[in-house]
Formats: C-alpha cells, structure tokens, sequence
C-alpha cells in the first residue's frame, strides 16, 4: 500500500466514506453483491462494533481486504498468556480481523500495559504496516497514542503501541449525549492540530472515526491509530489530507448533534433522513453553536451550504486549524453547585410552658420535676468564707507589690531621654529592606533531556520586557502529565552564596494558572532529582507576574543556585511561534535577599 500526499487547495472530491478502497469481505456481507462505498462504511462499522468488546484501547473495528481479491487469510493462532520478545505477555484478545489481531498485553520488563497487533510475516500488508507504524512512532507528538516498538520476528510482524486505561473513546462520549460547545470546541481544535501536525511530516491517518480519538481524564485528545489502522486495512486515499478533513468534520457534526453525517447508521449513531442530504447542524437540532455548525460544514465540504454563509470549504487540516483560531475563542459552562438541603426546623420542646399545642388534641409534654439542690452544712459555709477572705487578702497583696514595682520603673524611665527611647524602639520594629540579588549566568534544566528553548535563556533576566524565554506547546495540561514531563526549569546564579528571601517573575501569558517553585540547586547542572533540593518558596497565579516569598517571610535559604521549576501552565492561543495549547513564557527575574 502507497500513499500519496500532498496540498489539494481548492480541489473538488468526494466523501471519506466514497473514497475508501476497502471492499467487505464476502462473509461479512453474506455473499451478496458488493455494496457501494457509502454503505460499505456503515455496515462493516457496524458489524465490527458488534464484535468488538468494551476496551478502552481496543481498536475500532471496521472492513477488511478486498473482496474476492484473495482467500481469507488465517489469523495466527495464538492465546492469552504468549510472550513476544520473552517481554511482551498476551492478556486479551480484543479484535480478530481479516488476518490480523489485536490484543491487550503486558510490557513485563517495564511492567505497564500496553496494546499489540499481530499478523503473519507473508501477510500482503505486513511490510507496509511495519513502514506505517515505524513512520509513526518518528512523529514522537504526544497528542498521538505513541508506537513503541515494530518487530517482525519467528514469522510475525506486530506492532506496539501505548495503553491509556483512563482514556474513553469519543464513540462512549456520544452515547451518552452530543458535547456541550466548549467540549466540542476543544475536540475540534486539538485534532485538527494534532492532524496539522502530522501531515506536515506526510503522515495520513485515513481512518479517523469515533473509535479512533481517545479523550483523557485531563481532558486531553488523543489520536491512536495514525498510518497504522489504515495499513492494517489495505485503506489508501488519492487525497489524504481532503480525506482527514472531511473525517474531522464528521466526528465535529457528530459532536454538536448525536447523529452522523450521512445516510447509514454507524459508530451507534443514527444517520441522517434518506433523500435530504447533508443539513448544517444547527438545523438538526435546537441549541447548536451557529459558529461549529458552520465550521463542520465548511470541513465536511458541502458547496450549497457553506457558499450560502459565504465561508470557503477547509480541504486541509491546517486551513480548519487556522479557522478554528479565527473563531471567537468559547468559555467553558460555568461550574454548577448542588442546591444545599431544605433547613430542617427541630421540633424538641422542653415544656409547653402554659402554650397552647402545635395540633388540636395533642397531649401537652410535661417538664420532668427538678430535685431541689442539697442543703449546704454549717461547717461547709464557714470554710467557704474563710478561703475567700484568704484570696481577697492574696489579691490584695500582690496588687500592693506590683504597683510599687511600676512606679519605680516609670521614675527610671523619667530620668531616660525620651528621645533616645523612641529612636531605639524604633529601629527595633522596622523591617530590614529587601536587597536585589543580581543573577551572573543562568542554564535551563532538562532532566529527562529534552530542553524547551536552551538560546533564549538569558531573555529571563536581561530587565527587557519584550524578551522572553519560552516553553513548547503541550497538550495535557495544565498540569503535565507524569508520563510526558515532570516539569520545566531554569538555574540561576547569583555569583556567590546569598540568602534568598524572594523573587519577582514576570510572565508572557496570562489566563488559568501557572504554578512555579524555587529550589536551592547545588550547580547550573544540579545533580539531583528536584524533590531531593531544599524549596525555597511556592506560589502559583492566573496573571502575568508571581510575587514569591520564602515560607511567608519567617525563613530564608541560602544558596548560589537557584532552581526556578515550572509544574503548570495555563491554556495559551496560536502565536507566531507556536501553535495554540499549555504554554508558558517568562520575561523578566528577579530575587531579594
């Protein structure tokens, strides 16, 4: 199988579901004549679903070789429990497909899960699945369920790709409801970058459906499947960024409406009325956002629809990344609160106290009787008059010396110049003012190897607030993912030891929250993982600048290193550098001491 890429400005073509080249095998369709591509990609849909179990990762299920091209290919015969590379054990088998299968499976050597798919060595597809998958995993872009390994070994090829045991499947989203627009409007953005992305290395995706975008618990999407799932089915497309486009606007007029966008049922979503063509969604139903209604529309390349808004169609993934930019940008819905409980009044009643009762014929509740109070013996009231007149006479005593004290003391302060007094007490109660510490040098601090922008550093402390040191784009956040980075940092010197008391940090983007901490570094190239470094302060803002100050001013640190580490940073739009995602920018550093 061959790909062709390529810019297709402007250029008419068909639907993704017309230009697939995957045929229904004869099994699948019963025998019968073959269907035509429109319902071709419904039923094989449909009937994969069928098979398919409830995994998060398991693959989406669609058609397989062509038919009649050559005799059903045998699946390799193997069981839960096999080992691959006496690494890799087998735990389930969640697709079985046209000569392939795909299985959840155990990474024993580093003893997380992971997805596989096996197929036989002579298998027409195998060499072209390892270059798919291969290609693939040299994207490295996190918004893509990674590739981790592609092997062919003891007459199998099989492919290894990450597990995401938190993700859910945008097919599991839909069934429960179409997106809220900020929801729909994140799905779009993130994949049409995400594509963007891809293409501009000459990657296709060719089979991007519901199935096939996975959403996070952080609320990130992720793409499984790149070049992969298509080689596995023999798919190719004459225009293959006309082809991820349209299916980006499909899986975005799914989103707004429950429904998808052509005739047949798919995906366990209904299909659009037969006879009426394809209808802008806000017209399918109340409530739609008239901006994503048109931009699915504009994606999905309906020329009577989108000429009548007078919007050009979106033939690339990149002309609907920049379109989704050019909206206005949507707010998420406000958090809603649970009404707190009715007040519940009590009804304890001591005694009716002569009232009348709450209901006509109650039973008045009578107060039980109070035993009266044990009379007092003679002999226990002399003794408490003779220990009260002993305390009257200690208080007294004790006043007596403590007033002859203070007036000793104010004669002494009498003789004292009040002058000399006040200066002293003074000097005693202001605060020391806070000492600029200059910074001599400074070096960004990659512990997992991978720098953010190491040229720019010295842009942070150069007191120029048009220069800034910039982190990359990443699309987990705000806060990062354990799996894709612990944290970004920068050391600072300050020539020799200095106790810090403070810092001022300026930042380029403002918006969520950004959350930094300083830690006292042994080196420009500390030695150690963060968490073994003395923090010297924390802080964290949804502004422009963050004022620190150690432990609230009560303690210092003193060191010649200062780490400056970056944990959380806020949602940030497409600029000239980078594209639209969780970033963070510093301009301008400073410490006290």
């Amino acid at each position: 199988m061959a790909f062709e890429y390529g810019a297709m400005d402007g250029e008419a073509g068909t639907t993704v579901a017309e230009r697939s080249t995957a045929a229904v095998d004869v099994a699948d369709n019963g025998g019968e004549e073959p269907l035509t591509a429109q319902k071709r990609e419904a039923t094989t849909d449909g009937a994969a679903e069928s098979q398919k179990t409830p995994e998060t990762n398991a693959p989406e299920e669609t058609d397989g070789g062509e038919k009649g091209a050559e005799p059903p290919i045998a699946t390799p015969d193997l069981h839960s429990g096999h080992k691959l590379a006496k690494r890799y054990r087998l735990e389930e088998c969640v697709t079985r497909l046209d000569g392939f299968s795909s299985w959840r499976a155990v990474d024993e050597k580093l003893r997380r899960a992971v997805g596989v798919h096996l197929l036989p060595a002579d298998h027409p597809r195998a060499r072209s699945v390892l270059a798919a998958a291969r290609s693939s995993a040299l994207l490295g872009d996190p918004r893509f369920v990674q590739v981790l390994d592609a092997v062919e070994e003891n007459e199998l090829v099989y492919v290894v790709h990450e597990w995401l045991p938190d993700a859910v499947e945008l097919t599991t989203l839909l069934a429960a409801g179409p997106l809220e627009p900020h929801e729909a409007y994140q799905l779009v953005e993130q994949v049409a970058l995400a594509m963007t992305a891809a293409h501009r290395e000459g990657l296709a995706h060719l089979r991007l459906t519901p199935g096939a975008v996975l959403r996070t618990s952080t609320g990130q999407y992720r793409i499984r499947g790149l070049a992969v799932n298509a080689a596995l089915r023999g798919i190719s497309a004459d225009r293959p960024q006309r082809t991820d486009t349209e299916a980006i606007g499909a899986l975005l007029y799914a989103a707004l409406t429950q429904r998808w966008p052509y005739e047949n049922d798919a995906y366990g979503l209904s299909g659009l009325p037969k006879g009426v063509g394809l209808v802008a969604p806000d017209q399918v139903r109340a409530g739609v956002h008239r901006g994503l209604s048109e931009l699915a529309m504009r994606a999905l390349v309906n020329d009577g629809a989108t000429a009548s808004r007078q919007e050009p169609p979106c033939t690339t993934p990149d002309e609907l990344a920049k379109a989704v930019a050019a909206m206005p940008r949507i707010r998420p819905p406000e958090p809603t609160f649970a009404a707190p409980p009715d007040y519940q009044r009590t009804t304890y009643q001591q005694g009716t106290y002569g009232r009348p009762p709450a209901r006509p014929g109650a039973a008045v509740t009578q107060s039980a009787p109070v035993p009266p109070a044990p009379l007092e013996s003679r002999t226990g009231r002399a003794l408490k008059w003779t220990v009260s007149a002993l305390l009257i006479a200690a208080l007294g005593l004790g006043s007596w010396q403590v007033a002859d004290k203070l007036l000793d003391d104010n004669k002494g302060a009498r003789e004292t110049p009040s002058s000399e007094t006040s200066t002293t007490d003074g000097e005693n109660d202001k605060p020391a003012a806070p000492t600029p510490l200059k910074v001599q040098a400074a070096q960004e601090y990659a512990p997992d190897g991978s720098p953010q922008n190491s040229a720019n550093v010295g842009a942070t402390y150069d007191s120029d607030p048009s220069s800034y040191w910039r982190t990359k784009s990443y699309f987990d956040g705000p806060e990062f993912a354990p799996s894709v980075k612990q944290g970004v940092g920068i050391v600072f010197d300050l020539g020799s030891e200095k106790t810090v008391t403070g810092s001022s940090i300026a930042l380029r983007y403002g918006g969520e929250h950004t959350t930094i901490s300083l830690y006292a570094a042994d080196s420009l190239s500390p030695s150690g993982p963060v968490g073994s470094m003395k923090q010297i302060a924390t802080g964290r803002t949804g502004g422009s600048a963050l004022e620190l100050r150690s432990k609230d001013g009560k303690e210092s640190v003193s060191s010649r290193y200062v780490l400056l580490w970056m944990t959380a940073m806020p949602h940030s739009p497409q600029d000239g550098f980078s594209d639209a995602g969780y970033k963070q920018g510093i301009t301008d550093v400073s410490f006290t001491g």
